[in-house]
């Protein structure tokens, strides 16, 4: 592979996914533990009380990143471990777990890549009205700060939300994830103050720490449209437009996108947008985070009578001359080269960029070979080479998951780890792609 040097070799997880402890050490709930409980919402009817233990195995998993070699770990901070409540006192002894998993990191010469929300809305602010509500972007700025205060002696490299798209649309529209909803106004409104929760915490996190380098991670998918008839055409642009530009016209050019107040006429009548948010919202950023796993093929369809933020007219199609991974996800690393140079193209002042999720799922219950992973990893990475060559400047790559964990509404079922967990023990086994990997790292 033809990557520089100083090319940031990582892995990534998010805290409700791995560290299981739902209730220790004054844990208050999240969406998602409340989401969990109701019947019917995970597939194989799990939850992420437990999951990979992380909370009490996290020396373990450490010695598996400095055996892997990777030079940064991507985690999130829970913000109900901090702050139980979303607000108020702070848990000392939730902070205090963050603080000894950084030291473990330093000590052995990997840099924390700190995710400050990964979906986990505290259920107390939820009940107030959650993301659809302006306050719990000041919340959140204010849990930033702590956070930051905590650990910004030691960690420099900061993410402020993780793909803001789910939170808002599938977890407010679509009503596939926590809290579970299906509403229009509201989803909007969601994703609004998402993103200027985001412009609210980079300074607060600067104050704190000085020397930070913070940016976000966007989940980015090229929409490819079924045929070239003007009406997939179209359905492709409102697709692009919902989880693309969406988001990253504001973060990025400090603009509303053309057509977004069209697309959701009588819908929403964007009332949450006041003057001055775009000037948070596009704060300066130190790096942009991708989180990309595939294209999205799309054809045109009828709006239902009911409109959510999710009912665009356009309904996504399996393409049938495409390898898939076992979650039905095409494997087209070329949507990762077009995502990348596009928005180099689209945004000429795009900041440095890293891959800040990249991964493959099998559905395999044991710790055996994994060619399809490596293989996935391997074709991806040559589109990030092919990027730089086309002059993008991508500077990191982390690969999701370090360990098979509870992967939301499908529950224990996917497996996207280089390291399998036998969930019934907790025993890890390293896979043929963790060795794969070490020998990238390496090289």
């Amino acid at each position: 592979m033809n990557l520089p040097a100083d090319f940031v070799w990582g892995v990534a997880t998010s805290a409700y996914q791995i560290e299981g402890a739902a209730s220790a050490d004054g844990r208050g709930d999240s969406v998602w533990d409340v989401f969990c409980r109701e019947p019917g919402r995970i597939a194989d009817g799990s939850s992420g009380d437990v999951a990979c233990d992380h909370y009490h195995r996290w020396p373990e998993d450490v010695r598996l990143l400095a055996d892997l070699g990777v030079d940064a770990y991507r985690f999130s901070v829970s913000w109900t471990r901090v702050f139980p409540s979303g607000s108020g006192p702070v848990e000392r002894r939730g902070l205090d777990f963050y603080q000894r998993l950084v030291d473990a990191l330093c000590e052995r010469g990997i840099s924390p890549y700190v995710t400050l929300f990964h979906w986990d809305t505290p259920q107390v602010l939820e009940e107030r009205g959650g993301w659809r509500n302006r306050d719990t972007a000041e919340r959140f700025a204010e849990y930033a700060s702590v956070v930051a205060a905590a650990l910004g002696d030691r960690v420099k490299n900061w993410i402020t939300l993780n793909e803001p798209y789910v939170s808002s649309i599938t977890g407010y529209a679509e009503g596939r994830y926590a809290p579970g909803v299906k509403e229009g106004h509201g989803a909007l409104a969601a994703a609004h103050h998402l993103q200027l929760a985001h412009g609210l915490a980079v300074p607060a996190v600067r104050a704190a720490v000085p020397d930070a380098r913070v940016g976000l991670s966007l989940n980015l998918s090229p929409a490819v449209p079924a045929t070239d008839s003007l009406a997939d055409r179209a359905a492709a642009d409102r697709q692009d437009l919902l989880v693309n530009r969406m988001f990253t016209d504001p973060i990025l050019a400090g603009r509303y996108p053309d057509g977004l107040t069209e697309l959701f006429s009588g819908v929403s009548d964007f009332g949450f947008r006041r003057d001055g948010d775009l000037e948070a919202i596009s704060v300066p950023i130190d790096f942009l985070g991708v989180n990309y796993y595939y294209r999205i093929h799309v054809a045109d369809a009828p709006l239902p009578a009911e409109r959510t933020a999710f009912d665009i007219g356009v309904r996504t199609l399996r393409p049938t001359d495409v390898a898939t991974t076992d979650l039905g996800w095409p494997v087209e690393p070329q949507g990762l080269f077009d995502t990348l140079t596009g928005l180099a193209a689209r945004y000429p002042t795009l900041p440095p960029v890293y891959l800040t999720e990249n991964g493959c799922a099998d559905t395999a219950d044991g710790p055996d070979d994994d060619p399809g992973r490596i293989a996935f990893i391997a074709g991806h990475l040559e589109a990030v080479e092919r990027a730089r060559a086309a002059g993008v400047d991508v500077r990191g790559y982390f690969y999701w998951s370090l360990l098979d964990n509870f992967e939301w509404a499908r529950g224990y079922v996917a497996r996207f780890g280089l390291v399998h967990v036998d969930y019934a023990t907790g025993t890890r086994t390293p896979k043929q792609s963790f060795d794969w990997y070490r020998k990238a790292v390496r090289g």
